[in-house]
């Protein structure tokens, strides 16, 4: 049986679907810290394809900061 940290260990390693990418993201980051929304993601993901290179998979470690710098600089646009 996997402990509740080495589950959160795999979600944050492993490739996701955007919906569940985007639950994790919103209940992680700071209060202050803009939320990210579907429309937002997507517009990320086409501005940042080269981060993608599994398609449309999303991944904590690899996506969530940029996610968090580009949101803190694109929040009042998407």
């Amino acid at each position: 049986m996997q402990s509740a940290k080495d589950l959160e260990l795999k979600l944050n390693q492993n490739g996701t679907p955007l919906a569940v990418f985007l639950e994790s993201y919103n209940n992680s980051i700071p209060a202050t810290f803009p939320r990210a929304t579907v429309k937002a993601l997507k517009r990320f993901q086409t501005e940042h394809s080269s981060l993608f290179k599994r398609g449309d998979e999303w991944s904590i470690d690899k996506h969530r900061k940029h996610l968090m710098d580009w949101l803190l600089t694109h929040s009042e646009t998407v």
